[in-house]
């Protein structure tokens, strides 16, 4: 998984996961804790989901790319009786996991794992359930790495995977702030467009072709209006200021200018704005290894 560590928040979403990494980028784990927390209800209803289709009896839990633990404690509140396997090639990440598990007195439901799930998951058989949220499309290899995902899972065993369509959005449509963060949005796409090429793949038919059974696929909107919950100027502010530096070169001198406004402490900063509402489109498909 070439350079993902780059790139995974430069579209701003570890969201409910964090692709394996090799090292912790600045400002990351902020924007995944302030994502899990602004849009909770949202993941709640996502496991509740996955835990129809999985059933009752769900031990043996995979969350692939597992960052800050989002996915991990939706997955052990969902199902309370699972063990999780917290998989992620970020040792920074895995031990920022593993001590939210001892705070929270769940040491004895998580194991960790470093590994770079593109490779294998050396160890990792017979799950019931493999979470992979925002971790496939920075895979070089999604046939090989689905592969080894189907064989970690027990037959019957189901995954659940989630993907984002880009960085999310803050700022009002209408008018120049709206266009700028459209200019914004398209030179990113632009970029993950030469580095991560399985980016918006399709996902449903790479799950066929690995040998799963896609039971659902649905791309939903989430939005939050005024009042917003509290983090979300923080939330926009540290994905405008994750972005910046990956944008010099692919937007105007004026548009870098405009950027640099939204995270400068200034009267346009993010943080000070009462006019955000915080838009992302996300992805899910449900796939069960045949029995």
């Amino acid at each position: 998984m070439a350079h993902e560590h780059q790139h995974q928040h430069q579209h701003g979403h570890g969201a409910h996961s964090h692709a394996p990494t090799a090292a912790t980028p600045n400002g990351l784990p902020e924007i995944l804790d302030l994502d899990a927390a602004l849009f909770a209800p949202h993941l709640t209803a996502l496991t509740g989901r996955i835990a129809c289709l999985a059933g009752d009896d769900v031990r043996n839990i995979v969350d692939l790319g597992a960052g800050t633990g989002t996915g991990t404690f939706a997955l052990l509140e969902r199902f309370p009786t699972a063990r999780v396997t917290a998989v992620d090639s970020s040792p920074a990440m895995l031990e920022r996991l593993a001590s939210a598990a001892r705070d929270r007195g769940l040491d004895d439901r998580v194991r960790t794992l470093e590994a770079d799930a593109g490779v294998g998951l050396p160890g990792v058989d017979d799950a019931d359930l493999v979470w992979a949220s925002a971790s496939l499309h920075h895979l070089d290899d999604p046939a090989t790495a689905l592969a080894g995902i189907r064989a970690a899972l027990r037959p019957g065993g189901l995954l659940a995977v989630a993907e984002v369509d880009g960085m999310p959005t803050f700022l009002p449509e209408g008018g120049e702030p709206g266009a700028l963060e459209r200019r914004c949005r398209e030179a990113l796409d632009g970029l993950h467009a030469e580095q991560l090429p399985h980016r918006g793949a399709d996902w449903g038919s790479l799950l066929v072709a690995a040998g799963f059974s896609v039971e659902q696929d649905r791309a939903e909107p989430w939005e939050l209006r005024a009042p917003l919950p509290e983090g979300a100027g923080r939330y926009a502010y540290f994905v405008f200021e994750r972005i910046r530096d990956n944008l010099v070169g692919r937007i105007s001198p004026e548009d870098l200018a405009a950027l640099d406004r939204l995270v400068d402490g200034g009267p346009e900063d993010v943080r000070h704005r009462d006019d955000l509402v915080v838009r992302s489109t996300r992805e899910t498909w449900m796939a069960r290894r045949p029995a």
